[in-house]
């Protein structure tokens, strides 16, 4: 099936859409939560750290909580694979670390990267919206298995600085920050809730549906789908 937009820009998701979801519970997940408790008994000085143990204290409803406490709440949202912020937060600067280490080299489907680079070179502008936090979608683009694709991305969106997915004042958000016209947008994501979401806001969707992602069976609703990068034909706009 091919899909065809003419937009301004172009924003994306990772996790089952530029990205294999196995490969951030397989390989990524199990890194964060080994570093958590060194992170959260040496480092809880530090104003990132210290802002998100605020935040899973206020969350969890455990004013009190100690370092233990906090890493086993961690855990547990790690086991529900809840889009918690300060869980993110706390990933990401564990995650950047491992990426400039060289511990951990991020993961790109195949079709992503030429077409990324295509749209690029026409003049579209490149956003991504996570629920990882920027600083692990920067080190994410940065140390791709093909080189630093920051280059090739104009923003980065995660809940802290747009909001939850699912909630359409997020992507409202994020067009007036782009200065993009929501109908200019086009959102390319795995879930049907985050696509209905955009599409509330105004923007253009389509739905990506890789075999073995989770939501695969499920699939999109009623938006436009593609099954790779390479099935959507994207125009910048001229007016």
């Amino acid at each position: 099936m091919s899909v065809r937009h003419t937009v301004d820009a172009v924003v994306l998701d990772i996790e089952g859409t530029t990205s294999a979801t196995g490969f951030v519970v397989d390989v990524l997940y199990p890194y964060s939560r080994a570093r958590f408790a060194e992170l959260l008994t040496e480092r809880a000085a530090e104003p990132a750290v210290a802002r998100a143990i605020a935040q899973v204290r206020e969350l969890a409803g455990e004013p009190d909580a100690d370092a233990a406490a906090i890493e086993k709440t961690l855990n547990s949202w790690l086991d529900e694979d809840r889009k918690a912020t300060p869980l993110k937060t706390l990933q990401g600067i564990v995650w950047s670390e491992g990426f400039a280490r060289g511990d951990l080299v991020s993961h790109f489907y195949g079709d992503v990267v030429p077409a990324l680079r295509a749209w690029h070179s026409t003049g579209l502008r490149l956003y991504v919206y996570s629920s990882g936090s920027v600083s692990a979608q920067r080190a994410w683009f940065t140390n791709s298995p093909e080189g630093d694709l920051t280059p090739l991305v104009s923003g980065l969106y995660d809940t802290e600085n747009a909001g939850p997915k699912q909630d359409p004042a997020s992507y409202r958000r994020i067009a007036q920050a782009t200065g993009t016209a929501p109908d200019r947008l086009l959102f390319l994501s795995d879930r049907p809730g985050e696509l209905d979401a955009a599409r509330a806001a105004g923007w253009r969707t389509v739905g990506i549906r890789r075999p073995g992602e989770p939501y695969y069976e499920q699939g999109v609703g009623d938006h436009a789908q593609a099954g790779a990068f390479d099935e959507i034909t994207v125009s910048r706009s001229t007016t």
